[in-house]
């Protein structure tokens, strides 16, 4: 756990997980009942993202402007017109990571097209993102708090997961609206994503495709084919993914047995859990429980 000593601890006097030049992560959890108060600057070099897992964090940029951070959501910050301080607090309980990187070592990892903001055209311009954290950069996001590494593992560990974070963060599909014509109407994309959420809150037990199109307002053909261009997936094979990511979190948090992480993700019967756990990620339940207590 990193220890915030007094109000106002500057970031970069916490100890970071890694540290490389100007690339630092960093995993953050308030266990005290208190808020944790620290001092930070958006340096116009360092691009920054934070991923809130756990309770809230709210940023203030000067007296008069703030932003919160819900749980499960992330921010993406990049001001290359000059540095910005601000103050973040923590709520009791809160877990956070932080991940910064400049952008020269950002240009080294991908090519100038794959990322608007790295274009030439776009290099003096601020970028600020806020999105929902995907279950699959949750997955990665836990494992930061929970691995056990001998410390001649730990720097390659972590600068292992710094690409991790990163490819699965740019890796994001956004809708095709040439081969999905009706995705430039931004009320259907918001109705597709009102579904999305509806779909997740009710994982374990879960509308029928007919059922989940009438709450959303959609036809059955634009739900179908709008979720598979801004998610990449079917509706159903994208609920499984996320219930099997779900799923490896709780086993990853160490608290539950294999039938209630199970029962918990919507599974009546734990065989079919395990057989669709394996075929996910190659291994059973059981055997990946012993893998993280080795």
């Amino acid at each position: 756990m990193i220890a915030i000593e007094k109000e106002n601890t500057p970031i970069s006097n916490i100890s970071p997980l890694f540290e490389m030049g100007d690339m630092k992560l960093y995993a953050i959890h308030n266990r005290e009942d208190e808020e944790w108060c620290m001092a930070g600057t958006l340096n116009r070099k360092i691009i920054q993202f934070y991923f809130c897992l756990d309770g809230t964090a709210r940023f203030e940029f000067g007296p008069h402007y703030s932003r919160e951070i819900q749980r499960l959501k992330n921010y993406f910050f990049f001001n290359p017109e000059s540095d910005v301080p601000f103050t973040l607090r923590l709520s009791p309980g809160s877990r956070m990571v932080f991940l910064f990187i400049s952008l020269e070592n950002l240009h080294q990892l991908f090519t100038h097209e794959s990322i608007s903001f790295l274009k030439a055209e776009n290099a003096n311009r601020k970028f600020y993102d806020e999105r929902d954290i995907p279950s699959a950069l949750v997955v990665v996001l836990n494992q930061l708090f929970s691995v056990q590494l001998s410390e001649n593992a730990r720097n390659l560990y972590f600068h292992g997961k710094i690409f991790e974070l990163l490819s699965l963060y740019f890796s994001e599909k956004k809708p095709d609206t040439e081969t999905c014509p009706f995705l430039n109407d931004e009320e259907t994309v918001r109705k597709i994503k009102n579904a999305k959420e509806y779909l997740l809150k009710n994982m374990d037990s879960p509308p029928g495709l007919k059922a989940l199109a009438k709450y959303a307002g959609l036809n059955e053909y634009q739900l179908k084919a709008g979720f598979k261009e801004i998610y990449g997936n079917t509706v159903f094979g994208y609920l499984l993914d996320h219930k099997l990511d779900h799923a490896r979190v709780l086993l990853d948090s160490g608290k539950y047995k294999v039938n209630e992480v199970a029962f918990q993700t919507g599974y009546t019967n734990p065989s079919h859990f395990i057989a669709a756990f394996k075929k996910k990620f190659g291994v059973t339940p059981k055997k990946y429980l012993m893998q993280l207590t080795r």
